[in-house]
Formats: C-alpha cells, structure tokens, sequence
C-alpha cells in the first residue's frame, strides 16, 4: 500500500507531520488549503477510515497506525473547540 504523509498547522501555529496508509488522504484535502476545525476533522476521520479499510481488504486486518493518528488529530482539535474560526492549513503531502 502506498503510505502517504500530510503535513499540517494547527490554528496556534503548531506544524504536524500526519500518516495515512493510503493516498487516499489526497481525495480529502487539497495542499494549501485550510479547513474549520470541525470539517477537517471530519474529513480526516473519513480518509483515515477509508486507508484502514483498504488494508484491511489487502491484509485482512485495519490499520492501528491510522488509527492511532486519527486519535491524535482528534486530541489535538479538542484544544480549539472554544475557538472562533480557528482553522487547519495543509501544507502539503510526501
């Protein structure tokens, strides 16, 4: 499976390199884009998903390791749930 990383900054300025075992992520988000809190959330959530799903059908187990970043994304989103406005920018895909 081709792994695709996405690079991101929260709304305090904080970058974070995120892992998605499929290209997948790149049907969900453009590079240089920003998003609602809420809304990347969610579409990470989806893409994320999807990726562990198709490990899932080539190896016949999800993908913890997506799994485990969507958690994280999840964590670290909840510290803006009280900001107006805020925003997750992607810097870009490797």
């Amino acid at each position: 499976m081709p792994v695709m990383h996405f690079r991101i900054r929260w709304p305090d300025g904080v970058e974070a390199n995120c892992y998605s075992p499929s290209t997948v992520v790149g049907e969900f988000f453009t590079a240089g884009s920003r998003y609602p809190v809420d809304d990347f959330v969610a579409r990470s959530r989806e893409a994320l998903s999807i990726g562990s799903e198709r490990v899932r059908a080539k190896f016949g187990f999800a993908c913890s390791a997506a799994m485990d970043q969507l958690a994280r994304i999840e964590e670290d989103a909840s510290r803006f749930s009280d900001t107006r406005d805020a925003h997750v920018t992607v810097l870009g895909f490797e």
